[in-house]
C-alpha cells in the first residue's frame, strides 16, 4: 500500500461520512434517544479521534492534541487510552457545536495530508488503513442510527427523497446444495481484514442445503398472521422473555395503521412491500421464523463456504454461531487489541454486509457480531434446511 493510494482512500472516505450528513438539520447531530444509538455529531468526532489518538500523536512529528477534552469525550471503548464519557451520555454533549466538531476534523484532515507527505512506514500505512475501515464501520452505524433517530421522531420526516433502503428484491429463488466435507474458514490474503477473521482453519460439515434468497415481508407477514409473535414454542426461553418484557409484535419500523402495515425508511414511512426483502429483525425473530418454517439459520462456516454461489450484501444475515475467537487467536498489545476481542462473549455472528455497508468494505470473511435482542441494524434471515 502506497502513500498515493492510503491518500485517495483517506480522502474518500472521509469525505462520505460528511455526505451521509449532509441532510441533516443542525438540531439532527445531537439526540441519543437510547443508549445503543449514538448521535451524529458524536461518530464525526470520534472517527476523527481515532485518526488524532492512533496516528497523529503516535507518528507526526511536533502534533499537539486539537483540545485535550475531546480524548474524554470522544474515545469509545478503549481503557487503554483513558477515562470516557459515559455511552448513554453521548447525546448530553450539546458542546462543542456540531461546527466545532467539523472544524476538529478538519484540521485533523490537513495534518493526515501532511502526514502522508512525508515517507511513511508499513506499520503507520496499516494503522491508517484499519482507521479508515473503522471509519467505514461508523458510516454504517450513521446511517442506522440517523435511521433510529428520525424514525422515532413522531412526525416520520424524510431524510432523503428516493431513498428507501428497503425496497431491495431477490434475484434468485431454491436452494443450493453443499456437500459434505472439509473446508478452510477465514481470510486469506494480503489484502485488508479484521483480525477476528484470521487463524484460517478447517472446519467439518455436513451436508446441507442453504436458501438463494432472503426471507421477504410477504413472507414474514405469514409468521405473523399464524401467530407467530404469540406461540411460545416457536421461541428461545430468552427471546420469548425478551418478546414479553418489550411488547414485540412486528419487525422494528413496522407500524399498523387503518388495517395495514407501513414501515419507516429513509424515504419516509412508507405500505410495506409484500415482495421486498424483509428487514430489522432480532436473532431471537429469526431464530422463531426459522423454527415456524421448520428450517434453521446457517452456522457461519455454513454461510462462508456457500456465499461463493449466493447474492449476498442486501441485509446483513443472522448465523446460529456464537461469537467467539478462531483457533490461533491472539489481540494486539494495547489499545488496538480492544477492537475486537474484549467482545467476545454473548454475541451472535452476522455475515455479509447490508444496503448501509459502505463501498469496498464487504467481505466473504466479515464477522459482523450484535447481542441477540438488536434489531436497528439491516439485518435478514436466510434460512437452511
Amino acid at each position: 500500500m502506497t502513500n498515493h493510494r492510503i491518500r485517495d482512500d483517506y480522502q474518500s472516505v472521509r469525505k462520505y461520512s460528511e455526505e451521509l450528513c449532509a441532510p441533516l438539520e443542525t438540531e439532527d447531530y445531537v439526540p441519543q434517544p437510547v443508549p445503543f444509538v449514538s448521535p451524529p455529531k458524536w461518530h464525526l468526532a470520534h472517527s476523527t479521534w481515532f485518526f488524532e489518538t492512533f496516528i497523529l500523536k503516535q507518528f507526526k512529528a511536533g502534533y499537539r492534541e486539537y483540545d485535550p477534552e475531546f480524548n474524554y469525550l470522544f474515545n469509545s471503548y478503549y481503557n487503554n487510552i483513558g477515562d470516557r464519557t459515559l455511552r448513554t451520555d453521548r447525546g448530553n454533549v450539546t458542546r462543542p457545536t456540531i461546527k466545532a466538531v467539523y472544524a476538529y476534523r478538519q484540521h485533523v484532515d490537513r495534518c493526515m495530508e501532511e502526514l502522508l507527505e512525508t515517507e511513511t512506514d508499513d506499520n503507520t500505512l496499516s494503522l491508517i488503513r484499519l482507521g479508515l475501515h473503522h471509519e467505514q464501520q461508523h458510516q454504517e452505524l450513521l446511517v442506522t442510527d440517523i435511521k433510529y433517530i428520525l424514525g422515532h421522531n413522531p412526525l416520520f420526516p424524510v431524510y432523503r427523497e428516493g431513498h428507501n433502503l428497503l425496497a431491495g428484491k431477490n434475484t434468485e429463488t431454491g436452494f443450493l446444495k453443499a456437500s459434505e466435507g472439509i473446508y478452510d474458514i477465514g481470510f486469506t490474503g494480503n489484502d485488508f481484514c479484521f483480525d477476528n477473521e484470521l487463524g484460517r482453519h478447517k472446519v467439518f460439515l455436513h451436508d446441507f442445503e442453504i436458501s438463494k434468497s432472503l426471507v421477504t415481508n410477504a413472507e414474514y407477514l405469514e409468521f405473523m398472521n399464524a401467530g407467530g409473535y404469540s406461540d411460545f414454542n416457536l421461541w428461545l426461553d430468552e427471546g420469548w422473555s425478551w418478546l414479553n418484557e418489550n411488547n414485540i409484535q412486528s419487525p422494528m419500523y413496522w407500524h399498523h395503521i387503518q388495517g395495514e402495515w407501513y414501515y419507516y425508511t429513509l424515504a419516509g414511512l412508507q405500505k410495506v412491500d409484500p415482495d421486498a426483502i424483509m428487514g430489522h429483525v432480532s436473532f431471537y425473530e429469526a431464530a422463531a421464523f426459522a423454527q415456524w418454517k421448520q428450517m434453521r439459520l446457517p452456522t457461519e462456516f455454513e454461510w462462508e463456504i456457500a456465499s461463493v454461489n449466493l447474492d449476498w450484501g442486501q441485509r446483513w444475515e443472522w448465523t446460529n454461531s456464537a461469537y467467539l475467537p478462531y483457533p490461533g487467536f491472539s489481540k494486539a498489545p494495547g489499545a488496538v487489541g480492544e477492537y475486537n476481542g474484549k467482545f467476545m462473549v454473548n454475541q451472535m455472528v452476522l455475515r455479509g454486509a447490508s444496503v448501509a455497508t459502505s463501498p469496498n468494505h464487504a467481505r466473504r470473511t466479515y464477522r459482523n457480531f450484535f447481542h441477540a435482542h438488536e434489531r436497528w441494524q439491516y439485518t435478514g434471515i436466510r434460512l437452511v434446511k
